[in-house]
């Protein structure tokens, strides 16, 4: 199945030319390789946040890397969570559990305050995040663990020694990573690395395609049915995102509504924060809403957040599950022109 990029993205050295899975794949396997001798690294670390693109660039690599890294945000789904340690489990690697200083209900109602800088003593954050507060929440919950974790493998030899994230994301995502994704960006004695950055959705279908277990049986949880299938996390089943992460900063309309349906016992504490916020006197106390006077950055959404965009509006579930694999393109097509008809 060739695929190619539409285009060659601004920060890459690699041409938009077509690949095949088996070239891709090579091409993910030698960027490793490249950062691998061109730096001293102690330890290669894939980062695995339950998600589709997260599970398939573990896959790719759970026999290179020496363990596995999660961020329990404590604001996610606990499923997402079990499912990560169970298919690390099974892969038989070390996982990284990690967790945030500050939890997210402390974050929202403005108990964390700021340690350095011109702003010691004042509020990191108040109020539930729309999208100017994605930057706060990203580095509270999700970088602070991962730069804790880089600084205890490096130790004082952080001139001298490196560490390397593999990460999943990827030019084809959103035009926003489209314009931002690199496929090495090196941050002191840390080198984030996205091995499938060139991989287009094709390639994503065609891998799951090819690793799945999609037999007509009782499968094995998270049907890991053989030893080289690829699991299957069923909260982006219904869903479609990890769900490791509920900070709501580019939650979609109805998205809490979708997530108490399948996952009430998630969405509880989110509802009682939101009466706690109320209660409080907080201008943004619905989780999910954009604070009112607030813009949309269009810088970088974090490395680790494929999932967040601006919220123009109700997505559209059927791209959605083409994105993600459920249907492929041609079904898409099929499914839209029915809806015009009708």
């Amino acid at each position: 199945m060739p695929s190619q990029l539409a285009k060659k993205p601004p920060k890459a050295d690699v041409k938009p030319d077509a690949l095949t899975l088996d070239e891709a794949i090579a091409r993910s396997h030698a960027l490793v390789d490249r950062v691998l001798a061109a730096f001293p690294v102690v330890a290669t670390i894939g980062l695995f946040s339950g998600g589709n693109d997260s599970v398939v660039v573990n896959h790719l690599f759970r026999h290179r890397v020496d363990a596995i890294a999660h961020v329990n945000t404590g604001t996610g789904i606990p499923e997402t969570t079990q499912h990560v340690r169970d298919v690390v489990t099974t892969w038989g690697l070390p996982l990284h559990e990690l967790h945030p200083k500050h939890s997210y209900a402390d974050l929202v109602m403005g108990r964390v305050l700021s340690t350095r800088g011109k702003n010691i003593g004042r509020q990191v954050w108040k109020g539930f995040p729309g999208p100017a507060g994605h930057t706060v929440m990203y580095r509270r919950l999700k970088d602070e663990p991962l730069q804790r974790l880089r600084a205890q493998i490096v130790g004082r030899h952080w001139r001298t020694r490196n560490v390397v994230y593999l990460g999943g994301m990827r030019w084809a995502e959103t035009d926003r990573r489209f314009r931002n994704a690199e496929e090495v960006d090196k941050e002191g004695s840390l080198i984030w690395v996205s091995p499938i950055v060139h991989w287009t959705d094709a390639h994503m279908r065609e891998y799951r395609a090819r690793h799945r277990c999609d037999l007509p049986h009782e499968h094995a949880e998270h049907r890991l049915c053989t030893p080289d299938a690829l699991p299957l996390n069923e909260v982006t089943a219904h869903l479609h995102m990890s769900g490791e992460c509920l900070c709501g900063a580019y939650a979609k309309p109805g998205e809490l509504d979708e997530i108490e349906f399948f996952y009430p016992h998630a969405a509880a504490p989110l509802r009682q924060l939101e009466k706690e916020a109320k209660a409080a006197g907080l201008p943004a106390c619905k989780w999910g809403q954009r604070p009112p006077g607030t813009r949309t950055p269009k810088g970088p959404a974090g490395r680790l957040c494929s999932s967040c965009t601006a919220p123009d509006g109700q997505t559209d579930l059927l791209a959605d599950w083409r994105d993600s694999g459920l249907i492929t393109s041609s079904q898409y097509d099929t499914f839209t022109r029915q809806d015009t008809a009708a």
